[in-house]
């Protein structure tokens, strides 16, 4: 009997992650697998969930909704920050993704989202909050 994924397995799989409009995300199909063990933190439960009891050569197509994944948009996590907060010669546009640093230190992503003469908004939820994602994963070995 060959080994299904459960806690603590250690996986290897190529994986895509897609938007509604099957734009791609992320894959490594084509390049070099992902190996992780299970519970470590590498994938977000949601989709470790839909991985439990797939064997090695399983292909699967997993809908992860928002809730299950990257969760919903958090309207207090985006805030408007004066411009003279950014260096003068930064060429700042909608969509881009700055850097800050949070209370600890550590960097924190966060979007653009609106640009006016006096003051930038910036969205700090995760890029993917609030989308439904296609998951498609070829499982090539559990241990």
């Amino acid at each position: 009997m060959s080994a299904t994924i459960g806690p603590d397995s250690r996986v290897t799989l190529h994986f895509s992650l897609a938007l509604e409009d099957g734009s791609v995300v992320d894959s490594n199909f084509g390049g070099t697998p992902a190996s992780f063990t299970m519970g470590d933190g590498s994938l977000l439960p949601g989709f470790e969930a839909l991985l439990v009891g797939l064997g090695a050569g399983a292909a699967e197509t997993f809908f992860v909704v928002p809730e299950h994944g990257f969760g919903l948009p958090n309207p207090t996590n985006t805030t408007t920050l004066p411009r003279h907060h950014f260096a003068a010669d930064m060429a700042l546009s909608e969509g881009l993704v700055v850097l800050f640093a949070d209370a600890a230190g550590a960097e924190l992503p966060g979007t653009i989202t609106a640009i006016d003469s006096d003051h930038i908004t910036v969205d700090f939820n995760h890029p993917l909050a609030g989308h439904t994602l296609d998951f498609t994963v070829h499982v090539l070995a559990v241990e």
